[in-house]
């Protein structure tokens, strides 16, 4: 694609590396055919092609974003699957979210959106404030119907409100035996409140394994905010990440056992290329970052697994795991190892409309995108069915009444842990 950038333009680091991928792009078009927004709307404009020509005109003109612009590039999920599509190699995460920066920065959005976006960045990220907005969502659903659309798709996630775990304070789990590994892990900042199992699953199949694993007072990694375009908490949260880690001597890996939060660890180094000061640390960090199913790939189960009833799980992959971090056959095999019969849906590079804070942001399409993939995981007739991220248990489990549990809980039954509590609740 050839851009008409000025020197002025690219002397800026974020117009220079939007330029580059732009003139990567050779409008081929296979990214349609894997974009969920366009297979539910057929606009070229809500795919990932139509969506490149908007952020290049958008970046050429230096102008402020357009409300048509924003409306598009809004309905993006940053689901990915176009990257893992791309015969060319467009980078269109880094793109996209460049595209986010500059729309929150130059658009006067309405007040209500204002509120709205507002609300979920202040209450999200943080996990007290979440906590007691989740009790009020949880007291509200009563009158759920009676809400506005968006505000109703907020009071729907809260499904129940979880007593905290005491393995997300800041603490050392000792290694079962000879310790093989230290890993520090992120212990996530919704995912406490939501569903604090997926934790104390992640710590017993860690040191059940031979891995040492240390909890650090980090709170969220910065993705919720900064797929929503703003920069500047999206940076101050992945900073206080990259310094609570880096007080840790002595880490082999840092564990991340929510797929989103992994996709944006692995992404500190570029996130943070152009800044002297932690340019350095965030690439160390990144360079540690690893999903759950990495590590446990790494340490092997060990002929520990087998000790279950056979049951048949229907895997859903996650985006940010299979596109954002590539990983997609090691959980499937890793379950499979551990004595489950595995199988996978059709279209399983379809986002299931969680992504982050979308499902509040575009209930209309996420409940579109829910009920295709809830189609396509019941049509397999599983026991249960597993995902490698919170937002995705959240997104699927409103739709389905089989148990949906994370892949960790899963393994940790397997080798010697008790059952996910979801088997008990449905």
């Amino acid at each position: 694609m050839q851009t008409r950038f000025s020197e002025a333009q690219l002397a800026d680091p974020g117009v220079r590396e939007a330029d580059g991928i732009l003139r990567a792009c050779v409008h081929c078009g296979f990214c349609l055919a894997t974009c969920p927004t366009y297979l539910l709307l057929g606009d070229e404009l809500d795919g990932p092609r139509g969506r490149i020509y908007l952020i290049k005109e958008m970046l050429e003109s230096g102008k402020p974003a357009t409300a048509a612009t924003a409306l598009h590039i809004d309905r993006c999920l940053s689901c990915l699957s176009c990257m893992t599509t791309c015969p060319s190699g467009v980078h269109y995460q880094h793109l996209v979210d460049d595209a986010r920066v500059r729309i929150e920065s130059t658009l006067a959005r309405p007040w209500s959106e204002r509120l709205l976006r507002g609300l979920i960045a202040h209450v999200l990220p943080y996990r007290a404030r979440f906590r007691v907005a989740l009790i009020a969502g949880f007291l509200a659903r009563p009158f759920q119907r009676f809400l506005p659309r968006r505000l109703a798709a907020m009071v729907g996630l809260a499904r129940r409100v979880a007593p905290p775990s005491a393995v997300d304070r800041p603490q050392v789990f000792a290694a079962q035996g000879q310790r093989r590994m230290r890993v520090g892990l992120l212990t996530g900042c919704v995912q406490p409140s939501l569903r604090p199992e997926i934790n104390d699953a992640t710590v017993r199949l860690l040191t059940r394994l031979g891995a040492e694993v240390v909890v650090v007072g980090a709170g969220c990694c910065g993705a919720l905010v900064h797929h929503m375009g703003r920069e500047a908490e999206a940076l101050r949260q992945a900073k206080d990440v990259i310094a609570a880690f880096d007080r840790e001597p002595g880490l082999d890996a840092i564990v991340a056992n929510a797929s989103g939060c992994g996709t944006m660890l692995k992404d500190y180094g570029f996130v943070f290329r152009t800044d002297p000061v932690w340019a350095t640390r965030a690439a160390r960090i990144a360079g540690l970052a690893k999903d759950v199913s990495e590590v446990v790939a790494t340490l092997g189960l060990g002929g520990r697994a087998g000790g279950v009833p056979s049951r048949r799980v229907a895997y859903h992959s996650a985006c940010s795991l299979q596109n954002g971090q590539g990983i997609a056959e090691a959980p499937k095999r890793l379950l499979a190892e551990a004595g489950f019969e595995v199988v996978e849906p059709v279209e399983p590079h379809i986002c299931c409309g969680s992504a982050g804070a979308y499902n509040i942001l575009q209930p209309q399409l996420a409940d579109g995108l829910r009920q295709r993939k809830v189609a396509n995981l019941a049509a397999l007739q599983p026991d249960i069915i597993a995902a490698g991220n919170i937002g995705c248990l959240v997104q699927i489990g409103a739709g389905m009444r089989l148990p949906v549990v994370h892949t960790v809980e899963l393994l940790d039954w397997a080798t010697g842990g008790p059952p996910p509590p979801e088997l008990a609740r449905t």
